[in-house]
């Protein structure tokens, strides 16, 4: 890895929007290392606002974003984008899918081996429904032991949907080449235009998590919302990820940069877009990246942030029709 150049950093960035697993935590970690929580400390004690963006749902993601020592109303993006609130819980956005469209994808996704999970935006037991425990902990054991008191066993999952409650995302996980295929299944179905889907890899376990969410949510779309609410430009925006599912956040940020352990179908790509790659998740290449920004703003003097101007916004669909 090349060492960063922060002359090359820009002042201006006043937003920095941050995966969590394979980004801010290390691998196998179950705590934000000290380096890291510094790092995202001191950019927010300094104006900059951190923003949490992160496939899992809010009370997976709290407990590891509460000790990091953010303010309360440090914004926290989860499920992929289709719900937006603060880290004290206020709600923000909400998007769901129709209980027409989760009933209809059970009995596709039940031939992936049956380790389809829908979520519901609600904390306590049932928040998550499965239709198979069992199989479920052949792939992800250590998720389904730490979420296991919210998990619901229901069979066929179709009946999760019987009180009319709509979830917020469906899940499906297995092998890397069949999640692929589960993929393109559902982009070539009639179900596509219901839909969106995220693909998280880890190509090292033969591992995929397929994500199905209301069509046009995505990390990228719920980021945009953001900043037309905070009147920023994209060039004021830094994001980092290291998954499939952090692209269209990249895509949406002026300064993407790409974690050093990224998979190299993905690094490949930030080369050719000349997107930053940041040291890796285990060697604190968040902090490596914030530290060079605070370094860079203040050799500009900025240290009190940039003037608002017109922001510039990129094209693109309204995610969840069937929001909140």
């Amino acid at each position: 890895m090349l060492p960063i150049d922060w002359n090359k950093m820009p002042p201006t960035i006043r937003m920095i929007v941050i995966d969590i697993d394979g980004t801010l935590l290390r691998s196998g970690g179950t705590a934000v290392s000290r380096r890291n929580r510094n790092a995202v400390r001191e950019a927010q004690r300094q104006g900059i606002e951190i923003v949490i963006a992160t496939g899992r749902r809010q009370a997976y993601a709290t407990p590891l974003i509460e000790p990091v020592g953010l303010k309360p109303e440090t914004v926290l993006i989860t499920s992929n984008g289709t719900v937006t609130r603060t880290l004290a819980g206020e709600a923000m956005d909400r998007f769901l899918l129709p209980v027409e469209t989760a009933r209809a994808l059970c009995p596709v996704l039940r031939q992936f081996g049956g380790r389809t999970v829908f979520t519901f935006d609600r904390e306590g037991p049932g928040e998550m429904a499965v239709e198979s425990l069992e199989a479920l902990n052949s792939w992800v054991p250590l998720w389904v032991e730490a979420n296991r008191p919210w998990i619901r066993e229901v069979q066929p999952l179709e009946r999760a949907f019987d009180d009319g409650e709509a979830p917020v995302q469906g899940m499906v996980c297995g092998p890397v080449e069949a999640m692929r295929e589960a993929e393109a299944r559902l982009a070539g179905s009639g179900m596509a235009a219901l839909i969106e889907t995220h693909r998280t890899e880890y190509p090292a376990r033969d591992l995929t998590i397929l994500d199905i969410l209301p069509p046009g949510c995505s990390k990228g779309t719920a980021l945009k919302r953001l900043a037309e609410r905070r009147g920023m430009w994209r060039e004021e925006i830094l994001a980092l990820g290291d998954n499939w599912n952090d692209v269209e956040m990249l895509e949406f940020a002026g300064q993407p940069v790409v974690m050093g352990n990224a998979a190299p179908e993905l690094l490949a790509m930030a080369r050719a877009r000349r997107w930053k790659i940041a040291p890796g998740n285990d060697e604190d290449g968040v902090a490596e990246i914030v530290e060079g920004v605070l370094k860079a703003r203040h050799a500009a003097g900025r240290l009190s942030g940039e003037p608002e101007g017109e922001r510039e916004t990129v094209p693109g669909p309204r995610c969840g029709a069937a929001g909140e």
